[in-house]
């Protein structure tokens, strides 16, 4: 079974998951943003032995901590897909932007493409590449438990912001309407910032996609 704990983190409240495989213990962080001794203290506590990041996105609240976490602990970086490479190589002055602490460059281990899959443990999630709010953003699909952790993609009522560079909001609700939506309506997803949902509640009433 794959078992997942939220954590928001940073003055952004970005929802970093742990995602686990409960026979082994074996974790990934999604979008260690920032905060990485409350992220390791989180990790402690539930006895995981934490194996991977994975990162949906390369803004600074999402990766952030990720070159400080890989360098740590020799933890592989999976992910975003290499649209991201920009806002990566960027890293320093979006954390100088916004008043973060200065985050590391990185060069991923694994870059990600529509239709790979990550394994933690046992366990196996479906990547999806989600272009819109950032060119390389990707998701990641569990449907052994029906969750998806979106990024920023989607939000419950509503969508994410496409006036940052290489932002495209056509794009955006393509990757919705046409890789999110088929997961299924009782489909709960995570996502980047505030409560969860579903894919359902928001095909229903989301005022940017409802009814798509």
């Amino acid at each position: 079974m794959l078992h997942y704990h939220t954590i928001p983190v940073t003055p952004f409240a970005q929802n970093c998951s742990l995602v686990w495989c409960a026979q082994s213990l074996q974790a990934a962080v999604i979008d260690p943003g920032g905060d990485l001794e409350h992220i390791l203290g989180e990790v402690r506590a539930r006895q995981l032995k934490l194996q991977a990041i994975w990162l949906t996105h390369a803004h600074i609240d999402h990766a952030g901590g990720a070159g400080e976490l890989s360098e740590r602990l020799t933890l592989p970086i999976i992910g975003p897909h290499e649209g991201d490479q920009f806002w990566i190589d960027g890293l320093p002055q979006q954390s100088a932007m916004f008043g973060f602490p200065q985050a590391k460059i990185f060069t991923p281990t694994r870059w990600l493409h529509d239709l790979d899959t990550v394994t933690i443990g046992r366990e196996t999630l479906n990547v999806r590449h989600c272009p819109g709010h950032t060119p390389g953003h990707v998701v990641f699909h569990a449907p052994q438990i029906q969750r998806c952790f979106v990024g920023d993609v989607l939000f419950a009522g509503s969508i994410g912001r496409t006036d940052f560079p290489q932002g495209n909001h056509a794009q955006l609700i393509a990757s919705i309407t046409e890789r999110l939506w088929p997961m299924g309506d009782e489909t709960v997803f995570i996502p980047g910032h505030g409560p969860e949902s579903s894919f359902g509640r928001e095909r229903r009433s989301n005022p940017y996609v409802g009814g798509t």
